[in-house]
């Protein structure tokens, strides 16, 4: 039997605002229950509507502002609040970053119960056209006799409408709509479901996912918009090892960290960091922190491409790289040769199961850099204990799976937390990257 859906509380209401949700939604509450509301900043007297009602909490959107906070600012994308790639463009810039250093706090005080010892200065870097890596999705739409091309409607599955998009860096967020008129144009309209979009320093670079084959009129469409709008272009028919460059045939696609003196090359569906200003400075404060030395062997785990592996092995004796995804293990160790790196070692396997027999952990280590996905490095923990290095930097994109492994670290393993800081590598989203240090 199907369960009947609360009817939703009918009208336009008013709420005073209390706080702010690690999500970047207001929190009031109404009649005792807790109403969590987009849009709203604490401090304010907001008009809402409902939007959605739980057991235990409802949600609702912001109509009108009748007292706004002091940290409100005019979004800048005539798209925001339909679009739900950015959450907090209401809400000042340096507003933002000051919040997620809270939400790290709370975070690791709250599931880590531990704090570090110094809390490091912010990181940040350009607040628009920062995006580099993207997955737009695309829907032919036949009432409106057009394609959409672009990010998903907040509380949708349906593709919000844009012209442009202010986020992402302007070879494509300036063709947005040209994209959704080029793709309008094709015969294969109705089986493109995603654009992926990735830019490197010297090149910006679109893959086509497509469900049939393509027409040579498609073709032809897709080679002139390349050519006009000076971007690569691959087609992926299947899988992500079906990826293939197709303008031009033999393209290149890579990004400098310049004051480290290492070039990195990739493909558009490699992982890589979103926001390239980030991540150089990144790169040299994750090195700063770790202190490398001459004479020391360096783990690099969840290593990539070699985004840290490479700079790790200007300043060290030897670095072990080790990472998941085999096709990047084998670009990492082509862009150590092509940097003219020789002291690195590269290895796949996956750090969420069981890698008590890899060799790479048979040996010592004096210092350890983590930079794992969402889910974190909870199973790596204890080997890394009883590696016990140094010294250990984690870098994280998820604060509440930092602050479980670093009451790991500290409270089990006997490691102190002696810095944390977060970076702003996402503005206008909730997401919070950071960076904390460890020593045994």
């Amino acid at each position: 039997m199907s369960r009947r859906r609360k009817r939703l509380p009918q009208g336009q209401f008013t709420a005073h605002i209390e706080s702010l949700t690690h999500e970047g939604k207001g929190v009031t509450h109404i009649d005792g229950k807790t109403v969590f509301i987009d849009g709203a900043l604490p401090g304010e007297r907001v008009i809402f509507s409902y939007v959605d009602t739980h057991r235990n909490y409802d949600e609702g959107q912001t109509v009108a502002v009748l007292e706004a906070s002091p940290d409100r600012v005019e979004p800048r994308c005539p798209h925001y609040g339909v679009c739900g790639g950015c959450s907090l463009q209401h809400l000042a810039a340096e507003k933002q970053i000051e919040i997620k250093q809270q939400v790290l706090h709370d975070n690791l005080e709250r599931i880590g119960q531990v704090m570090p010892q110094n809390w490091l200065p912010p990181l940040t870097g350009p607040v628009w056209g920062y995006r580099r890596k993207a997955r737009l999705g695309v829907r032919y739409v036949p009432k409106k006799g057009k394609v959409l091309v672009g990010f998903r409607e907040r509380r949708s599955n349906f593709i919000a409408e844009l012209s442009r998009c202010q986020v992402l860096h302007p070879s494509v967020g300036e063709n947005i709509e040209a994209l959704s008129e080029l793709i309008t144009g094709m015969d294969a309209k109705r089986s493109i479901p995603q654009i992926e979009v990735a830019v490197g320093d010297n090149a910006a670079a679109l893959a086509f996912r497509h469900m049939e084959p393509l027409s040579e009129n498609d073709l032809a469409k897709l080679a002139a918009f390349g050519e006009e709008k000076n971007l690569q272009i691959y087609l992926q028919p299947g899988g992500p090892n079906t990826l293939t460059p197709f303008r031009p045939k033999n393209p290149e696609l890579f990004y400098r960290l310049d004051t480290l003196n290492v070039r990195i090359d990739f493909m558009p569906l490699d992982f890589t960091q979103i926001n390239a200003e980030i991540n150089r400075k990144m790169v040299p404060l994750a090195l700063e922190l770790l202190d490398p030395q001459p004479d020391e062997t360096i783990l690099d785990l969840f290593a990539g491409l070699g985004n840290f592996t490479l700079a790790l092995a200007r300043k060290s004796k030897e670095v072990i790289g080790v990472e998941v995804d085999e096709a990047m293990v084998r670009r990492g160790h082509e862009s150590a040769k092509a940097n003219g790196i020789t002291n690195t070692r590269h290895y796949t396997a996956d750090l969420s199961a069981d890698v008590n027999d890899e060799p790479w952990l048979k040996q010592h280590y004096d210092r350890v850099l983590l930079d794992p996905p969402r889910s974190g490095a909870k199973e790596m923990i204890p080997r890394l204990a009883k590696l016990a290095p140094k010294r250990i930097v984690y870098v994280s994109c998820h604060p509440g799976t930092l602050a479980r492994d670093a009451g790991l670290l500290v409270n089990e393993y006997g490691y102190t937390l002696t810095k944390a800081g977060v970076m702003d590598m996402f503005p206008h989203t909730a997401h919070v990257e950071s960076i904390a240090v460890f020593e045994r």
